[in-house]
C-alpha cells in the first residue's frame, strides 16, 4: 500500500509540473535581419554543417568500437 501511494504521488506531482510548465515557455524569437527583403536568407545564415557531421561520425564509430573490443575481452 505505501508504494501504491508513492507512485501515485509521484505520477501527481508529475503532471502537476507538466501542467504549470506550459504557460510559462517563452515566445520564440524573431526572425534575423535579413529576411523579408529581395536577398532571403535561410534561418543560421547559411552556415556549413558538413564539418561537423562528419567530425561527429567519426567519434560515434570510434565510440562504437571501443565499446565493442572491450565487451568481447
Amino acid at each position: 500500500m505505501k508504494k501504491v501511494f508513492k507512485v501515485l504521488l509521484l505520477n501527481i506531482v508529475m503532471v502537476l509540473a507538466l501542467l504549470i510548465s506550459n504557460p510559462v515557455q517563452a515566445d520564440p524569437p524573431g526572425m534575423p535581419g535579413g529576411h523579408g527583403g529581395s536577398n532571403d536568407q535561410p534561418p543560421g545564415g547559411g552556415a556549413p554543417i558538413g564539418g561537423g557531421i562528419g567530425i561527429l561520425l567519426l567519434l560515434g564509430a570510434a565510440y562504437g568500437s571501443k565499446k565493442i573490443m572491450t565487451d568481447t575481452k
